[in-house]
């Protein structure tokens, strides 16, 4: 079934409201991609204008940024996720995940399930 980002069709009161139009592309949006920690998997999703998004299924290295530098570096283990506790016990990585990796702890700021990798710089502790 399609997810839809638009306006809910409840009121405040919990009435219904009355739909003036169809649902529209540009209002769809897609389901979580949930990039995990394991063998690199990439996908390819079709997007608007006839373009295509890659999207992290699993991952095990990522982008270290480090004074001026990129080191690709293995994640050893996702330390902690502030979107969502049991993430870490899934190990998913999404943006803002502290992920344990050879240099020490990271923080991933790229977005794997949108943009197809996996970026983070090292967090002071």
């Amino acid at each position: 079934m399609a997810i839809l980002h638009r306006q809910s069709g409840r009121k405040k009161t919990g009435g219904r409201k009355r739909r003036n139009r169809k649902p529209k592309k540009h209002e769809m949006g897609s389901e979580f991609s949930a990039p995990e920690k394991g063998e690199k998997k990439v996908e390819k999703r079709k997007t608007r204008g006839g373009n295509q998004k890659n999207v992290v299924k699993r991952a095990e290295k990522i982008n270290l940024a480090t004074d001026g530098e990129v080191e690709n570096v293995e994640i050893e283990s996702v330390e902690d996720n502030p979107a969502n506790p049991n993430y870490v016990r899934r190990s998913l990585l999404t943006k803002g995940t502290v992920v344990q990796t050879s240099e020490g702890k990271a923080r991933v700021t790229s977005r794997p399930g949108q943009e197809g990798v996996i970026n983070g710089e090292l967090v002071d502790e």
